[in-house]
């Protein structure tokens, strides 16, 4: 079990921060054709439920927002404990485990890394002390003004026990002067910039925040009509018995206590801007987003390629398992082409502590995905998948699916080429590594060596959704960022001579404190 209590914030013996000795999953050596978020939070107010089982499954069903490490933090009305480690949710917790957090609420966090390494010290919740008392903290996201804020604090004898941006959140609250501990984190929400969705734990109440730009996902539940459920994506509420209530709004602070349920508007909404990429990508297709189904929207998304690049005398249409399922049926619906399995997804590679050769390793997607000879040989086949960005795995399921026998393969993609990379708690790469960023399209067809390639437009992806394009962020495509991103920060990631759009002013900030992954 690993704990923090300390006068401030606390994260010792928990291991370098800075250390090089990580441990990698099979993934993380090949599975970079789609980009990745940081990570699911849940939190829960149930006197009587035992909430860390209900978190336990709540991360559960979160899992695909992060695998790198997982943690609970329960309350007992008078002191906070916790448990986290590294790894995926089943291997962090046991049945011991669970039955030993004993309280009346509960957060929980399962991590994918954008800012600050793969190790147990940057695992969450993390906790700290506050003159209120104790509290944990578990967040969603990614600061833009990390370096400024981390160099105040350092200069008033803070000491940083991790590399996450989540520390500089704790670590404010932690020395806050407000009158209370709901205006310390309205003061917080003031002072930091970019994308955040937070649920936070004392004692006595339980907190959920969003950023008032909204980018990362926050919903409200309910259990037995009385009590209260916080997670980043309904997907997680289902499995615990719990009913959606509304999402989150932008610049919201919720709390919730014995009495019930507060809201209060901390910070004005400076405008909707929910990643676009969680309805193409990131969220489950059974999650709602904006009262839309996700799952409706990526078969429209399909539909909708399949009208802008046909595959004409095409036998069968296949996705790449399993976040392209539902966009792969829209295009066989409209091109009146068969659906069919294509590959078969090893779905127990998540995550393993043992590396893989290098004669493995250079076989790349072919220990994550199996062709089916039976559906491939002799045909002209129709590829759906979600995203290109580095191009290699794409272009290694095409020499696959050649190999199996397929005599045309006709890739289509559902979102539009990923140009810019994300500075909002995506690991989307630094821009040289996108390869829209420097290809044609005809360019990164020759290099995947499909015989056509075709993506959806930005428009057909906000058709397919029904909503406006105004209330997303969808910098990655179009350049345009909601919030504007430091000089030095932007320059560490954009390594190509292209200017990007932004809808305000560039700030300045010390690139020298960033740990961008």
């Amino acid at each position: 079990m690993h704990t923090v209590a300390d006068s401030r914030l606390s994260l010792a013996n928990l291991g370098d921060p800075f250390s090089d000795d990580q441990e990698l999953s099979m993934d993380d050596e090949w599975d970079h054709h789609a980009p990745n978020d940081e990570c699911g939070v849940f939190g829960i107010y149930a006197p009587g439920e035992e909430v860390a089982r209900i978190t336990f499954f709540g991360l559960f069903a979160l899992q695909h927002r992060g695998q790198e490490s997982a943690g609970i933090t329960v309350t007992d009305g008078t002191a906070i404990v916790t448990h986290k480690d590294m790894g995926l949710v089943t291997q962090v917790f046991s049945e011991k485990t669970v039955e030993g957090l004993v309280g009346c609420a509960a957060i929980g966090h399962t991590r994918y890394s954008t800012t600050g390494s793969s190790t147990l010290c940057n695992a969450q919740p993390l906790e700290g002390n506050s003159a209120f008392g104790p509290f944990a903290v578990a967040h969603n996201g990614n600061l833009i003004n990390t370096a400024e804020l981390k160099a105040e604090l350092s200069a008033l004898g803070c000491n940083f026990a991790s590399t996450n941006d989540s520390e500089v959140i704790a670590q404010l609250l932690a020395r806050t002067e407000a009158a209370s501990f709901e205006e310390a984190i309205i003061e917080v929400m003031k002072r930091i910039q970019g994308a955040y969705s937070l649920v936070i734990l004392t004692p006595d109440k339980l907190y959920g925040v969003r950023d008032p730009y909204g980018i990362r996902p926050l919903c409200i539940g309910k259990i037995n009509g009385s009590k209260y459920v916080l997670a980043s994506e309904s997907c997680a509420l289902g499995p615990v018995g719990a009913k959606f209530v509304r999402d989150v709004e932008p610049g919201e602070l919720i709390i919730i206590d014995r009495n019930g349920q507060t809201e209060v508007q901390a910070l004005p909404v400076v405008r909707h801007a929910t990643c676009l990429f969680e309805f193409i990508y990131f969220a489950r297709p059974d999650t709602m987003l904006y009262g839309k189904s996700l799952h409706q929207a990526r078969r429209r998304m399909g539909q909708e390629l399949a009208r802008e690049h046909p595959a004409d005398g095409a036998h069968v249409v296949i996705p790449v398992p399993d976040t392209s399922i539902p966009a792969a049926i829209g295009y066989a619906e409209a091109a009146r082409i068969p659906y069919g399995e294509g590959v078969i997804k090893n779905r127990y590679i998540q995550r393993t502590f043992i590396q893989p050769s290098k004669r493995m390793r250079d076989l790349g997607a072919r220990m994550k995905y199996s062709p089916l000879t039976e559906t491939l040989a002799g045909k002209k086949v129709v590829m759906v998948d979600d995203s290109i960005v580095r191009g290699t795995t794409t272009g290694k399921l095409v020499r696959m699916l050649f190999e199996a026998g397929a005599r045309e393969v006709h890739v289509r993609i559902t979102a539009p080429p990923v140009k810019n990379p994300c500075y909002y708690g995506i690991d989307m790469a630094d821009q040289r590594d996108l390869v829209a960023a420097h290809m044609s399209v005809e360019e990164i067809r020759e290099m995947i060596g499909a015989t056509s390639l075709g993506y959806l437009s930005l428009e057909g992806v906000v058709r397919a959704i029904g909503i406006n394009k105004d209330k997303f962020c969808r910098a990655c495509f179009d350049g345009k960022y909601p919030i504007p991103v430091p000089k030095q920060l932007r320059e560490s990631k954009l390594m190509l001579d292209v200017k990007s759009e932004d809808d305000g002013p560039v700030e300045q900030s010390t690139k020298a404190e960033y740990a961008v992954v």
